[in-house]
């Protein structure tokens, strides 16, 4: 079998299973988060908390919870990183320097799980399980909480009430990513990925050095970085290492975790509203983006020149052998193009062209099919945007689900899409501009270029992978991603809510014959224009001068 094929083919078996998750997992998201009913696990979470699950909450009221929430959880990392030396189960490893610290709590908290660290060199079992691994949680759950306030948003009417944060927070946790987690982290552990608590093992000699490897509680948390799109690994090679991703089996078996709640809260989105073919548009919009990132991936890789490329059967640089050139692209693309940043080969060493889609995947916004929730709110914003662009071809007010896009509504959809490009441009100007940030590029020209623009595109967008050759652990890098991942986090937040909340207050318009049916195909393909236009002509001036710079030189 020649490595295009097989790359064909595992393609074609992530799609199958994607679709026979589809429909239930869905259904099931639609009921956890449409239901009155209170587990008792849950009913002792509210009361420890001091929260009342029933109180409704408009708009203001969810997001003062979601930035609480989130405020206490950065702080709460950051001590626990800092009190490490004093901790049990710390390895023998010093407390995080504070600028590491912050960058590290920014980072987990916001769903990013960028890493500036080696996380086998640094951090110790507590700081793993009870710092790290639980913020994979909760901040996946936080997002889903934001998509299922603004689907509330067009669902409802004449009511500016989007549910309750608390409530949904703590259902998104108990009944969807704990459940999946550990069933995912169960066919890890029986495919070979470590779960223990051991300490440092001296494992030989290695170049005339002595070769040492700690273990932890790594398949419980490759499941829930895969499944809530975080993305922080274990190991700093992260999931190119053998203990987190042991087999091509489980490669693939991650790539479909890391898509099937993304994917799948199209099915959710369209249950809630009550019309699932607006979830298939959404959700045959993503699959578009995917599927064509994914094959003009495989075309840069595969593309060789050259005897030695030829011979490897692709570009074989930096790309684990057991796993092959089509799965560590389809794994690219995937972790791209959702907020998940984990990475089975290094993307600095893909073609100038690979790298390049890399990168765009994280700039059209990871919105296909994008985070655990973020990707959802992030394509309905942008179908916003698509209406309001239809409305002005044919002279009529925009209307999308049954609610009229005016004036309020279009600018905070103009700011939600505009936050993220000015993070990014400015923060990478900026360190290009200065004479420190630039000593930490381990290459010159494009490629240098390239390796910042990355790294500011992967903290602003909530991505966390990295292109593998910028020494990010400076004072300046710690600081300024952390700020791009926390700007970049909560600001497009409160333009979603305050949108949810301004859709819940109207009225339904009926629909007419003018009316823009987004439920069909033409609308699918005006939306993927609209994405990849607007990205475009936000980013091609610095896409020219990094990777598309690169990708034709060479």
């Amino acid at each position: 079998m020649g490595p295009v094929l097989d790359g064909v083919l595992q393609l074609l078996a992530l799609i199958a299973a994607l679709a026979l998750a589809y429909v239930p997992l869905g259904n099931y998201m639609a009921k956890v988060y449409s239901s009155d009913k209170h587990w008792r696990v849950e009913k002792w979470i509210y009361k420890s908390i001091g929260a009342d699950p029933n109180t409704k909450m408009r708009w203001p009221a969810y997001l003062r919870g979601v930035l609480a929430f989130s405020v206490v959880g950065v702080l709460l990392l950051y001590l626990l990183q800092r009190l490490q030396g004093q901790l049990p189960g710390s390895l023998g490893f010093k407390a995080i320097d504070p600028d590491q610290a912050f960058n590290t709590a920014a980072s987990f908290v916001t769903n990013t799980n960028w890493q500036s660290y080696y996380g086998e060199q640094a951090m110790g079992h507590v700081v793993q399980t009870a710092g790290l691994a639980v913020q994979n949680f909760v901040s996946a759950a936080v997002g889903i909480a934001v998509a299922v306030a603004l689907v509330r948003g067009f669902a409802r009417s004449r009511t500016g009430e989007l549910g309750n944060f608390w409530s949904d927070l703590v259902r998104g946790t108990i009944r969807i990513l704990l459940p999946l987690s550990v069933v995912a982290a169960i066919v890890l552990v029986a495919c070979g990925a470590i779960q223990n608590f051991s300490g440092i093992h001296e494992v030989g000699q290695f170049m005339g050095g002595r070769q040492q490897w700690n273990g932890g509680a790594v398949a419980s948390q490759e499941a829930i970085k895969e499944i809530g799109t975080n993305g922080g690994g274990y190991f700093n090679a992260n999931s190119a290492h053998p203990f987190e991703n042991p087999t091509p089996f489980t490669n693939l078996f991650e790539i479909f975790l890391l898509l099937v709640i993304p994917f799948a809260l199209t099915r959710t989105f369209g249950v809630m509203v009550g019309s699932l073919r607006q979830g298939y548009a959404i959700l045959a919009t993503m699959g578009t983006i995917w599927l064509g990132f994914i094959a003009l991936m495989m075309w840069t890789e595969f593309a060789h020149h050259g005897p030695a490329l030829q011979i490897a059967g692709g570009a074989m640089e930096g790309k684990e052998t057991r796993i092959g050139v089509g799965a560590s692209s389809i794994f690219a693309v995937s972790t791209t193009l959702t907020s998940t940043g984990a990475v089975d080969s290094f993307h600095s060493s893909f073609t100038g062209l690979g790298g390049g889609i890399t990168m765009l995947g994280m700039q059209l916004g990871e919105i296909a099919p994008g985070g655990t929730g973020s990707g959802l709110y992030g394509m309905l914003v942008m179908a916003i945007i698509a209406v309001f662009i239809a409305g002005l071809m044919v002279g009529r007010t925009p209307e999308y689900l049954g609610k009229k896009i005016g004036t309020r509504e279009i600018k905070f959809a103009a700011c939600y899409i505009l936050i993220t490009p000015a993070l990014v441009l400015v923060f990478t100007a900026a360190a290009m501009a200065l004479p420190t940030p630039g000593n930490s590029m381990t290459n010159s020209g494009a490629h240098g270029f390239s390796e910042i623009l990355y790294a500011y595109s992967s903290a602003a967008n909530n991505n966390g992978s990295a292109f593998a050759g910028l020494n990010a652990d400076t004072q300046w890098f710690n600081t300024t991603l952390g700020l791009a991942m926390v700007l970049g986090r909560f600001l497009p937040m409160v333009f979603v809510l305050a949108l949810a909340g301004s859709l819940a207050e109207q009225k339904p318009v009926p629909v007419t014959v003018g009316t823009l049916r987004t439920e069909k195909p033409l609308f699918t393909g005006l939306l993927v224009g609209a994405i990849l236009i607007i990205t475009g002509l936000t980013y091609f001036p610095a896409l020219a001068l990094g990777p598309l710079a690169e990708g034709l030189a060479s």
